[in-house]
């Protein structure tokens, strides 16, 4: 299984092969970056296979973190890494960090978030012409696609309408509304309100308007962004700016109706955010800056296969790479496109043996220890997965 070199550094060796279930199979490799010898591990996913599936490891709601063994275990998957880049820390006075992740996500073909404005993100500077809406998944299709995912939504109420501007996101843009419901959880609102679509730090606005909508009408209407768990049934409507001011008119008793879909040329069942380093088998123009722990995922031409990669850094065992190196990295594991997930003390993949209660964390995961992180790509057989039942924060998987 050895490979030629690749632009970034010396020849990747495989050091290890194991099929653990159909269609499925975890590799180990060792290559070289620029701080030298760089240890790997590569799970590699046939999605022509219908005995297994890919699908979003995730907390019980969008604002918690679970580590990724944590949510494997859950959600009964066979193989796992981490996924996005996600609201970790705050610079706001009083404002407490949601753990929401920055880019959009899709479970079973529904939009569960949008993503944040590309100036609120975190993580690595997006390349030249690239979008915070790239998402990587799997579509309708059964293939594999990094594409883009842009809401479209509105609120409508009589001859009234507003655009609709985000879901269950930790940021909104500047003069929009977004809509939270009862997967968001009960951390406070107030974050989508502050920053700027450029600059994350920014303060927060003092225009703002926050309207409940129970079972189709209007509740109550504050100037607040309130906190606090929405009842299923209940969508929260929070706006700054015009925004704001167009959520004002709503009253309490008027019938509002909220739709929202995502446009994109892919129709996904299943989708997590990534910041692209790789397309059509070219390389992006990424951030520079030092080898570090990294994750990524990509799919081959075609969309027939899925590669869930993460390498060590930080240690003399393991250096890292740069983004420039990881592209490279994943061209020549086979992929065409490719996304790179948050990495440092995320970065982190998982696998479960045959017949085993919980999943194995196979790689060393920089901080010593598995981190909190907001969300996943979980590999699941197909008929295998189990129905998640959470409450108090704790979930529980039943086949």
């Amino acid at each position: 299984w050895g490979l030629p070199s690749f632009a970034g550094g010396g020849e990747v060796r495989f050091t290890s092969s194991e099929r653990i279930a159909p269609g499925v199979r975890f590799r180990t490799f060792e290559t070289f970056g620029g701080r030298g010898r760089v240890s790997g591990d590569l799970v590699d996913v046939d999605l022509r296979s219908p005995k297994v599936f890919v699908g979003l490891l995730r907390p019980p709601v969008v604002a918690a973190r679970r580590t990724v063994s944590e949510m494997a275990d859950a959600q009964g998957a066979v193989a796992g890494v981490n996924g996005d880049f996600f609201n970790a820390s705050e610079t706001h006075d009083g404002v407490a960090p949601t753990g929401a992740s920055s880019g959009a996500e899709v479970v079973g073909g529904r939009p569960l978030k949008g993503a944040v404005p590309d100036g609120q993100r975190f993580g690595p500077a997006l390349p030249p012409g690239a979008s915070g809406e790239s998402v990587i998944g799997v579509g309708a299709d059964r293939r594999g696609h990094v594409a883009r995912l842009r809401l479209a939504g509105v609120v409508r109420s009589g001859k009234r309408s507003i655009a609709l501007r985000g879901l269950n996101q930790y940021a909104i843009r500047v003069g929009g509304v977004g809509a939270f419901d009862s997967r968001w959880g009960a951390v406070s609102r107030r974050r989508a309100v502050c920053g700027t679509d450029k600059v994350r730090s920014a303060p927060c606005s003092t225009n703002t308007a926050e309207v409940t909508v129970r079972r189709g009408v209007v509740a109550g209407v504050s100037e607040a962004v309130g906190a606090g768990a929405i009842p299923a049934g209940t969508t929260v409507l929070v706006g700054r700016e015009e925004g704001a001011d167009a959520l004002r008119r709503l009253r309490p008793g008027d019938r509002v109706r909220v739709s929202y879909r995502f446009a994109g040329s892919v129709r996904f069942r299943f989708a997590v955010g990534g910041i692209p380093i790789l397309r059509d088998g070219d390389p992006l123009d990424v951030s520079p800056k030092g080898p570090a722990p990294r994750t990524a995922a990509g799919v081959s031409r075609g969309g027939r296969h899925l590669f869930l990669v993460v390498v060590d850094g930080r240690s003399e065992r393991s250096g890292g790479l740069t983004l420039a190196e990881l592209a490279d990295l994943l061209d020549e594991l086979g992929a065409d496109d490719a996304v790179n997930l948050d990495g440092g003390g995320s970065s982190t993949l998982v696998t479960r043996d045959p017949g085993a209660a919980s999943v194995t964390v196979r790689n060393t995961p920089a901080d010593g220890g598995e981190r909190a992180v907001a969300n996943g790509i979980g590999v699941f057989r197909a008929g295998a997965t189990r129905s998640v039942s959470c409450r108090g924060g704790v979930c529980r998987g039943r086949r």
